[in-house]
């Protein structure tokens, strides 16, 4: 593998996102949310925190804080209180606050389109604008977690721990219509199979396609 070309890894990419196409064919972000601003509180409610225990949380958040402007209005504390069981929850709600002040001063109320404007909001990096611009723009985007920045270097496809050099090799591997995509299955494959802790291998559709694996005896054997 370390000899492939980039013609080579792209082709590879190609097939891995086919095989993760096949494998989950129905997948999308778990995070509850019914527009644009919805999705950026629970993205930011994420960090550190599992989608489930963020889908526990909104429902109540977006009944007390329906849009930017209720919640640009609110207090730190009863933001913080709102969001406390998701974790860092004072630094969260310093972001949210920040956020929304933000957008409706310099958007109207109206989470913005794009990425230079999504990432000069408080507590909103690369990572969060490209789950925003693809589940509520249908802009095409990576996102560059965890899994996807573990799983691209166990793959061999973008190597290293820069997460925005890793977005941008696998923005020039896979064809843009299916970045958005890309990233969902990546999640979802290192949630239910290459696991951090202990990878089922053996289980593996990407076995063949990966310089990482090590086989049955990676299951649960």
């Amino acid at each position: 593998m370390t000899t492939e070309s980039k013609a080579q890894k792209s082709k590879r990419a190609v097939e891995i996102n086919r095989r993760l196409t096949r494998e989950y064919p129905g997948v999308a972000t778990a995070l509850m949310h019914e527009n644009a601003y919805q999705l950026m509180v629970a993205t930011i409610l994420s960090a550190q925190c599992t989608d489930k225990r963020v889908n526990m949380v909104t429902p109540a958040f977006f009944a007390a804080y329906p849009d930017t402007r209720i919640l640009a209005e609110a207090s730190l504390e009863d933001i913080g209180e709102a969001i406390r069981s998701t974790g860092f929850f004072n630094a969260k709600a310093r972001n949210l606050k920040g956020m929304a002040e933000a957008v409706v001063r310099e958007h109207g109320g109206e989470i913005p389109g794009n990425m230079d404007e999504l990432t000069r909001l408080p507590g909103v990096g690369r990572k969060t604008a490209n789950v925003i611009l693809g589940n509520a723009f249908g802009i095409p985007g990576v996102v560059v977690d965890t899994h996807m920045l573990r799983l691209s270097n166990l793959l061999g496809i973008a190597e290293g721990r820069d997460a925005e050099k890793v977005e941008r090799t696998l923005m020039e591997l896979l064809p843009p219509e299916e970045w958005t995509m890309f990233s969902h299955r990546i999640i979802e494959h290192g949630r239910r199979v290459c696991v951090a802790r202990r990878p089922r291998c053996g289980e593996c559709v990407l076995f063949e396609l990966c310089p990482s694996a090590r086989g049955p005896e990676s299951g649960n054997g």
